[in-house]
């Protein structure tokens, strides 16, 4: 039975028993905490924990997953994969543990005549939890099953929880006898080689706290209602219904693997380090259509950097197998054709997933081919010095120099018999952390030491600090910081630029791509301008000021004060920033997730993922979602939470930021824009103002970026545009809708004008060319013309050259030599034919002593060559210094 039946019987068989079919979600999770969807159930939390009302009370969905844990045992065992399936059913509040088992029952052994999966009831056992008499006598009642077949296990097996305080229960899980040939008898406590899992149905009925681990919680009541999720894997189901023996060898793999032995020449099945590294191609090729296909790209971090390291291990593995030309346009191809009866939008999407995917392959084996030499280099001098280990440095040069990922090293380098030094590359890649973070610290707080801050921290406490409450705050001085006092006692005088440190502050320090705010700190016979504001260490906040006037010092009392326009523009391109960002994900999907950000007043600029530039239509279309939610005037909140209750109303986070107990969600019009800030933002949307979108470019590769205006640089921005559309049409006399046209034609006629100079160029030049050529004179029995015509650049001086030589008669050797001033500069050109080199006479020759002459040089081949100058006024020296270097050549 192929995959794509299996998966359509499943949701049949519960579409016919009232639950709503759900498809898959992506597989880019929206919880901040995960790259990937990695279960089923994944898409359901908001219902089974209760943070939202389900849309309906039963459902069902066939969901891809990606897990990458184990991607190093991937093909080395037959159970191991990245991507896989998981069929699932659920039940919000409505039935519960036997109308669970009674439907997985009726699936499972009901006869595949009848549309069901037609497996063996008496090969068939489950396990329980250890004092589940419920689901124990639920199986007995409605399967038949005998005592035997239906196993206790403790916590570790039969219980599931999230591993954070809230729902959990106990599970029971479907389990298949493949026979004695795959171990002994005895059922899933003895063997689940021989007795696989093929479904687990979970229980959710309590209330859970203090989860320490799998085993380690408190039950701490009921749930208002008891849920049911379930999870049958699609892969192992498929394997056992097609009689093969693992997830490699099913319909939807083995294609790509055969198609992989093909390439390779080998047979699948002979040798088990050749069968590993088909597998791995099998696998990783697989998944990477699939990430691909819901948008993930190439990347140094986070998904991209899964989904590269995935595309280059199946790339390497085929290397391996001796396969040295590009593989993944013969595989990727294979894959679609396996995966769309599933998924038909991979056919449709093809030309743009296969785009992405050949580019990496093409970038990879353009760095296989920089690196391989340091890497075999490396190989030989381990194995010479009697140690074959690579130590950290050298994998950390091939990381660093040559972009290999320290997985391809690690695998190359077994390959060859030798080990890496990996705790020590590890070690290398944290200090190049540390040495970029110092120096972004540097830029900002100069040369203080932080051990500076660090006294002010330990003597005072941390910052109160109140920019989301109030512009201003009477605060006083803990410590003026320069730059060569550390001991937070100096004074700074007027005119003195210095960092000081407050009890209190009203001031934003620069953090989340939001720049710090300005304003001004005052003092009895005294005021300071704010020039920037940081946190050189946690918890406390330093200004970098100016002081206008008066001497600033500790203790000093004085009012801090921001910038209330400065705020407001702020504000706005902050707020402006998550408008963007929704409105791009609106437009382009789910998968154009924003990886940084930069906003100052009035501007903001936004980096996301995305392979290819933006069309003109996607652009009008963000800048008018943008719009809308801005004329919307959507309400703008902050609320505090926990991190796991942030991420299960869907709260976006940027991957690689970290994030304490309690977190800060943003909201714009509620689950429209909700994100993860502890940035300063408007009270409703409308506060925006206008949001111009200025700019679309490229920031590297599957990475775009974005550039807007909003408020008042926003229509400063309009007006200026509306002003140059103004005068464009004043100045060509053309009603401003009209212009485009016009602008056209006009672009038109300068192609047709271009084209017909250029056509009495080559009539003028063919004329030119006719005269000089009647002009030779007789060098010792070679004919030499010489010449000076005006105007010409190097291009066209050659062609010039050329044609002179070629209208020049047989009946002697010909050298042509013509120089040309344009521009202020000179071109110089010499062109011999046959008889002029048999004479021993170099173009190249010529042109290196005629060069000088005009303040430059050149060279070339014997019977052309080019130079150049500087020097018009050296000309005639330059072409009488060439013809005398003929005379003296042939002896005249």
């Amino acid at each position: 039975m192929q995959t794509a039946e299996i998966r359509r019987r499943f949701l049949e068989h519960f579409a016919e028993r009232g639950h709503t079919i759900v498809p898959s979600a992506s597989l880019v999770s929206p919880d901040p905490s995960l790259l990937f969807t990695v279960a089923g159930m994944v898409p359901f939390i908001p219902y089974l924990t209760g943070r939202e009302p389900a849309p309906y009370p039963r459902a069902t969905s066939v969901q891809k997953c990606v897990r990458t844990l184990d991607i190093e045992e991937v093909g080395k065992t037959t159970r191991h994969g990245t991507f896989f399936q998981m069929n699932g059913n659920f039940s919000f509040g409505d039935y519960f543990k036997e109308g669970a088992i009674q439907h997985a029952w009726d699936l499972v052994t009901g006869s595949q005549e009848d549309g069901k999966l037609g497996f063996d009831p008496d090969r068939i056992w489950v396990t329980v939890y250890l004092d589940d008499d419920e689901a124990a006598d639920a199986w007995k009642r409605i399967a038949g099953l005998p005592e035997e077949r239906i196993q206790r296990r403790g916590l570790k097996d039969n219980y599931w929880h999230t591993g954070q305080p809230g729902p959990g229960g106990p599970c029971s899980e479907i389990y298949y006898d493949r026979g004695p040939e795959h171990g002994p008898d005895g059922g899933p406590v003895v063997d689940e080689d021989r007795f696989l899992e093929i479904w687990n149905l979970v229980f959710m009925q309590y209330q859970l706290d203090d989860v320490k681990s799998k085993e380690d919680f408190r039950i701490v009541g009921d749930l208002p209602k008891k849920n049911i999720d379930t999870g049958m894997g699609l892969e192992r189901v498929a394997y056992l219904l097609q009689g093969v023996d693992n997830l490699y060898e099913i319909d939807e793999v083995v294609p790509v693997l055969r198609r992989g032995a093909e390439l390779a020449g080998v047979t699948y099945g002979r040798n088990h380090e050749d069968d590993v590294q088909l597998r791995v191609v099998a696998d990783h090729v697989r998944s990477g259509l699939m990430l691909i296909g819901d948008g993930v790209t190439p990347g140094n971090e986070g998904r991209g950097y899964i989904l590269r390291r995935l595309l280059r291990r199946a790339i390497s593995s085929m290397k391996r197998l001796g396969v040295d030309e590009a593989t993944l346009p013969e595989l990727l191809p294979v894959s679609r054709d396996a995966m769309s009866p599933s998924y038909p939008e991979l056919a449709s999407d093809f030309d743009r997933i296969s785009a992405v995917a050949y580019a990496e392959e093409e970038a990879f084996r353009r760095t296989l081919s920089q690196g391989t030499t340091l890497f075999d280099n490396a190989v030989r001098q381990a194995k010479a010095s009697g140690t074959p280990r690579l130590t950290g440095e050298q994998a950390f040069s091939l990381h660093d120099t040559y972009g290999f990922p320290i997985d391809v090293t690690l695998e190359m380098a077994a390959e060859q018999g030798v080990s890496v030094d990996e705790p020590g590359f590890r070690a290398l890649m944290q200090q190049q952390r540390e040495r970029a973070r110092a120096d972004a610290r540097a830029k900002k707080t100069g040369s203080v030491d932080v051990l500076a801050y660090r006294r002010l921290l330990s003597d005072h406490g941390p910052t109160d600090w109140r920019a989301y409450e109030t512009l201003r705050t009477d605060s006083r001085v803990l410590g003026v910081v320069s730059d060569v006092e550390e001991d937070g006692e100096s004074v700074a005088g007027s005119g003195e630029i210095t960092r000081v440190v407050l009890d209190r502050t009203p001031f934003y320090a620069e953090s989340g791509g939001q720049i710090a705010d300005a304003g001004v700190l005052t003092w009895d016979g005294g005021r300071a301008e704010v020039l920037d504001v940081q946190r050189p260490v946690k918890g406390l906040v330093a200004h970098q000021v100016r002081v206008l006037e008066g001497e600033l010092r500790a203790g000093t009392e004085l009012v801090a004060e921001v910038d209330r326009e400065w705020r407001l523009s702020a504000c706005q391109a902050h707020s402006g920033t998550h408008v963007v960002h929704a409105a791009l994900r609106q437009v382009l999907g789910p998968q154009a997730l924003q990886s940084g950000s930069y906003n100052r007043p009035g501007y903001l600029r936004l980096d996301f993922a995305w392979q290819g530039a933006l069309t003109q239509q996607q652009r009008h279309d963000i800048e008018d979602v943008a719009n809308a939610a801005v004329r919307a005037d959507h309400q703008v909140t902050a609320t505090y939470m926990t991190l796991p209750e942030a991420q299960a109303i869907g709260a976006l986070a940027l991957f690689g930021e970290t994030y304490g107990e309690q977190v800060r969600v943003v909201e714009i019009g509620g689950p429209w824009s909700r994100e993860l800030c502890g940035g300063t933002h408007v009270r409703g949307s409308a506060q925006i103002g206008t949001l111009a979108l200025t700019g679309e470019s490229s920031v590297g590769s599957g990475a775009r970026r974005v550039e807007a205006v909003v408020g008042l640089d926003g229509f400063r921005y309009l007006a200026r545009e509306r002003d140059l559309v103004r005068q464009l049409g004043d100045l060509l006399k053309t009603p401003t809708d009209g212009l485009v046209e016009r602008v056209s034609g006009m672009l038109a006629r300068l192609r047709d004008v271009d084209k017909e100079l250029a056509e009495l160029r080559a009539q003028q030049t063919l004329a030119v060319a006719g005269t000089l050529a009647q002009q030779a004179t007789d060098v010792g029995g070679v004919a030499v013309v010489t010449g000076a015509p005006d105007g010409l650049g190097g291009g066209d001086l050659r062609t010039l050259a050329l044609d002179v030589r070629g209208r020049m008669g047989s009946d002697r050797p010909a050298v042509v030599l013509l120089a040309s001033e344009s521009g202020g500069k000179v071109a110089l050109v010499a062109a011999l034919d046959p008889g002029a080199v048999a004479r021993g006479l170099s173009a190249g020759e010529l042109i290196k002593t005629a060069a000088p002459h005009v303040g430059g040089r050149g060279g070339g081949k014997p019977d052309v060559a080019q130079g150049g100058g500087t020097d018009p006024a050296g000309i005639p020296a330059a072409l009488k210094a060439g013809e005398e270097a003929v005379a003296a050549a042939v002896g005249r």
